[in-house]
């Protein structure tokens, strides 16, 4: 058994599909939509990393002592 196999890689980037898909067939309304999604996806991903670097400075404050 190949350890290739065992471990395979990483599943594909969900983004590098998004950004390859044609807009053309794709009305203004659709467009809208996939705009308001991707900005909620956006503050959604912004909120996590203030969430991780507050955690990250609380324990850097915690191990200075």
């Amino acid at each position: 058994m190949d350890l290739d196999e065992l471990f395979p890689d990483k599943p594909a980037d969900p983004l590098a599909g998004l950004i390859r898909q044609d807009l053309d067939p794709l009305s203004i309304e659709e467009l809208n939509e996939r705009i308001a999604i991707l900005q909620a996806e956006i503050a959604r991903v912004e909120a996590h990393i203030e969430r991780v670097n507050r955690d990250r400075s609380a324990a850097e404050e915690l191990f200075k002592r």
